[in-house]
């Protein structure tokens, strides 16, 4: 007989935290006992898990007793506070935030790229930023064959990264309604904004800054990279313009040979017939999408490439549910 988990949700009515409990759904992950948690606010709503409907239950310092597995997406503050205490009764936690990205005793895991890392826990593993997750993925089997000497990316990142203030922002932007919430510092429909997250005194943004310092923290090698990061009025799938200089020489084909094998990659790319990754088609998929693969002239050894993901499933809740997936494999 199979052994079943009990897992909690913190943050289970935002866009991330639903989606997690519909992942593990999809996932067959062996849950015994879902446990949605949110604040007062949202208490005593429901969330369906497979097709039964949970009650959604306040997050207080006594939530996760007997709990197994703890899934957070609701915020670095939150996860401050809580993670420790969910440790204290012998929960995992693998937190969203970026609460302890950078953190040098919390592994920050990619499942495909450094499965290993999830198993140096001390209580908590932290879950990479979006746009870093998809990126890596496609990264590490390069690197691998290559060699990578320098990456520069620039990002076109959807309103659902920003969450439901996000959304709602540019759905009533698009209906000429009145804003329910404002997100973002200007209007995001019909327009693009190169600013996400807060600018720092160097004038790179915290979103470009955990791109770089996430990448070389999950490869375990000090790549230089350079990232810009831009906001786009696109409702779901977040897509990468990647530059890739490497060590030694890297036939288009033989990089495009090595992705259609990489593990969570599914490669979309011929230009005679208009396929290429596309947010749309991301949209509610699990995979990183790659395509656009070609030679950059400009240098010795370089690749250009295009890479698209849905953020909230592979790059947040999907990847989550991956790690628990590592971690209850060998718990067995």
């Amino acid at each position: 007989m199979c052994k079943s988990y009990t897992v909690a949700v913190a943050g289970a009515t935002g866009l991330v935290g639903r989606t997690m409990t519909t992942v593990l759904e999809e996932q067959n992950f062996p849950v015994g006992r879902l446990v949605p948690l949110a604040s007062s606010r949202s208490a005593g709503m429901e969330v369906l898990f497979h097709g039964k409907p949970v009650k959604v239950q306040t997050l207080t310092d006594d939530s996760f007793v007997g709990v197994d597995f703890a899934l957070f997406s609701a915020g670095a503050s939150i996860s401050k506070e809580f993670s420790p205490k969910a440790v204290k009764y012998g929960t995992i936690v693998i937190d969203n935030s970026s609460a302890f990205r950078m953190d040098p005793d919390v592994p920050l895991v990619v499942p495909e790229v450094n499965p290993e890392d999830a198993f140096k826990h001390h209580g908590i593993i932290a879950n990479p930023n979006c746009s870093t997750i998809q990126m890596v993925v496609v990264l590490k089997p390069l690197h691998d064959a290559f060699g990578i000497k320098r990456v520069v990316v620039s990002t076109y990142q959807s309103v659902t990264g920003a969450g439901k203030k996000g959304v709602n922002q540019l759905e009533d932007e698009i209906a000429k309604k009145p804003l329910r919430e404002k997100k973002f510092p200007h209007p995001i429909a019909f327009n693009i904004l190169p600013h996400i997250d807060i600018f720092l005194p160097d004038g790179y943004t915290k979103e470009e800054q955990k791109m770089i310092l996430e990448t070389k923290k999950i490869m375990g090698v000090d790549i230089p990279l350079t990232a810009t990061t831009v906001r786009v009025p696109v409702f779901g799938g977040h897509s990468e313009a990647v530059n890739i200089e490497f060590e030694r020489p890297c036939p288009p084909e033989e990089v495009r040979a090595i992705l259609n094998r990489a593990p969570g990659v599914i490669v979309e790319d011929d230009p005679s017939k208009n396929i290429y990754p596309m947010p749309i088609n991301a949209y509610g998929k699990n995979e990183v999408f790659v395509g656009r693969i070609r030679k950059d002239f400009s240098i010795a050894n370089g690749i250009n490439l295009w890479i698209v993901s849905d953020n909230v499933r592979k790059g947040a809740a999907t990847n989550a549910v991956q790690i628990a997936e590592l971690l209850a494999l060998r718990m067995k």
